[in-house]
């Protein structure tokens, strides 16, 4: 049997540590806690910067494909049948019918996509001449700052 194994031999041989190590444990633990409480608000905030950064990019996609649907079919686009004005309260995620014409299938099958990809979503293309603005709407931030907006302009 070593001789620092018993206790009042440590005692002995460490009289000024009584307790410290045991005050160490817990200022490190203390820290640690902090620290990882920490993390978990950065890895919070990383998700929500990760979920707006996505919205944006589903945004741009729909404004995009919107457009080319309009530049497959430019006459009806230049005859005003792309017109399209937000939607006050925004549509909810369904199945376009198919029913109408070209542009009418077109819009509702970008409405569904807004609908479905984007939370409380609606979108608008309005024309100046031969260019068209477009605009997607979205609420990114659970009712707490205005809605986000993606728009770009393009010339048909």
């Amino acid at each position: 049997m070593n001789v620092l194994t018993t206790k009042p031999a440590l005692h002995a041989a460490y009289p000024g540590c009584r307790g410290l190590t045991l005050v160490e444990i817990l200022i490190t633990l203390l820290i640690l806690s902090i620290g990882m409480l920490g993390l978990a608000g950065l890895q919070t905030l990383s998700l929500r910067f990760n979920t707006s950064a996505y919205y944006r990019t589903q945004a741009t996609a729909l404004g995009y494909n919107f457009a080319d649907r309009m530049r497959a079919n430019r006459q009806a686009a230049l005859n005003d049948q792309y017109s399209v004005a937000f939607q006050d309260p925004p549509p909810a995620c369904s199945v376009p019918d198919g029913s109408g014409s070209m542009p009418e299938q077109d819009i509702a099958a970008w409405r569904s996509a807004l609908a479905c990809l984007l939370p409380q979503s609606t979108g608008s293309v309005t024309r100046n001449g031969n260019v068209f603005t477009y605009t997607v709407r979205w609420d990114d931030s659970q009712g707490q700052q205005a809605p986000m907006e993606f728009e770009f302009t393009t010339a048909l």
